[in-house]
């Protein structure tokens, strides 16, 4: 008896519930659960945040032993024992790599570049203008999150959430505050999938009914040369003046390359679904691992989601303002509304941009002339990420 006794000692000390030592881990298992139910059943964001919650609930369960924080910013250090990674780290140690080196985000990034279509944008070019001025969210909660306590890096890597973009948030993030990777993730995606209640209560506070109502002219045609040269172009110079953004905005323009040039058919359908899909899996799951109840549940984590929030507002805001400046120069044929969706987020928010205008004037098509600003947008948030990597990053 005392031997099967011993056995059954040795099995509960084995169990997972002999290691609950902190109430925080119950707290990270219910809401990774709650995460779940965001994705699985109100589908925000669901090919990605199912995946990034089920990692949080891997990573938060005592004794799996899936991921191991110490070995990748031990007393934030930037320093990592790769030796110690590879003999010691678990199945989410070992995916994180790819989120540590900038892979998945990169790769991500060729995925979207396949599967845009930058003729809008090309066909308006004022658009690029739009894209831009999106952008002042991110630095409107840069100053906000400096002037809140938070480091320069840390402050660039929240501001960013701004450019609402996933993948160019988790690319910055996992080189200037890798600590801040899980709450910084789940801020950004959870604010791209809430784009269309965020949105419309700015563009109709900011906005008059005429402004509204505006029809704009059918965009012209774009050459198959003017896409393929396009690309090339934009590489060769961005890179040129900003280096940092080559991972980035290199991968993003491959794949629209891959997409235009009309020989590589093949792999520009890898591009946007196996691949896509497997790099999406992998980010998920791995950057969810990174929401460890010691690191997620703090002060920090509610000031990031404030900021990300104000930084979404905005970003909104300043595409707004740029398309009211447009619509007054062009004397009333651009409608502010395409302004809103200078954010990043291709193509729920050029949807809203469309969705809103609709409302006011049934006959008014604007998705296409959003299209523009959205994927200027895109690459806009890209040279954002690059250009706080190149100020903060040294």
């Amino acid at each position: 008896m005392e031997f099967i006794g011993t056995i059954f000692s040795n099995l509960a000390a084995q169990t997972g519930f002999a290691y609950f030592t902190d109430f925080r881990q119950v707290i990270m298992i219910l809401l990774a659960c709650v995460l779940l139910y965001l994705g699985i059943v109100k589908k925000f964001e669901p090919l990605l945040l199912v995946g990034i919650a089920f990692g949080m609930l891997l990573t938060n369960l005592p004794g799996s032993g899936v991921y191991h924080p110490e070995l990748w910013y031990a007393s934030g250090s930037a320093d990592v024992n790769w030796s110690a990674v590879l003999h010691d780290g678990g199945l989410l140690d070992l995916l994180y790599l790819g989120v540590k080196l900038g892979i998945y985000p990169s790769l991500i990034f060729m995925g979207v570049g396949a599967m845009t279509d930058f003729g809008p944008m090309m066909a308006n070019p004022k658009s690029m203008l739009l894209g831009a001025a999106a952008q002042f969210g991110v630095y409107v909660a840069l100053v906000m999150a400096v002037a809140l306590g938070f480091k320069g890096s840390e402050a660039a890597s929240i501001a960013i959430i701004g450019g609402a973009d996933g993948p160019t948030a988790i690319w910055l993030t996992k080189t200037l505050a890798p600590h801040l990777l899980g709450p910084i993730a789940i801020a950004a995606y959870s604010y791209m999938a809430l784009i269309p209640l965020i949105q419309p209560p700015i563009m109709m506070a900011l906005t008059t009914k005429k402004e509204r109502e505006v029809k704009m002219e059918q965009l012209r045609p774009v050459s198959q040369t003017e896409k393929i040269v396009f690309p090339i172009m934009v590489t060769i110079f961005c890179c040129l003046v900003l280096p940092s953004v080559a991972p980035l905005l290199g991968c993003l323009m491959l794949g629209n390359l891959f997409k235009e040039c009309g020989v590589t058919d093949r792999l520009s359908d890898t591009v946007q679904n196996a691949l896509m899909n497997i790099v999406t899996i992998f980010l998920g799951i791995s950057v969810g691992a990174t929401a460890t109840y010691d690191q997620f549940l703090k002060l920090d984590t509610v000031k990031i989601i404030i900021l990300g929030l104000i930084a979404f507002a905005f970003a909104t805001v300043g595409g707004l303002l740029i398309g009211k400046v447009m619509y007054l120069v062009t004397g009333g044929k651009i409608n502010p509304l395409i302004g809103s969706a200078g954010v990043s987020a291709v193509p729920m928010a050029a949807r809203v941009s469309q969705t809103v205008g609709q409302k006011c004037n049934p006959s008014n098509f604007l998705l296409m002339h959003a299209m523009g600003p959205n994927v200027a947008g895109v690459i806009g948030s890209a040279v954002a990420a690059g250009f706080l990597l190149a100020v903060f990053g040294g």
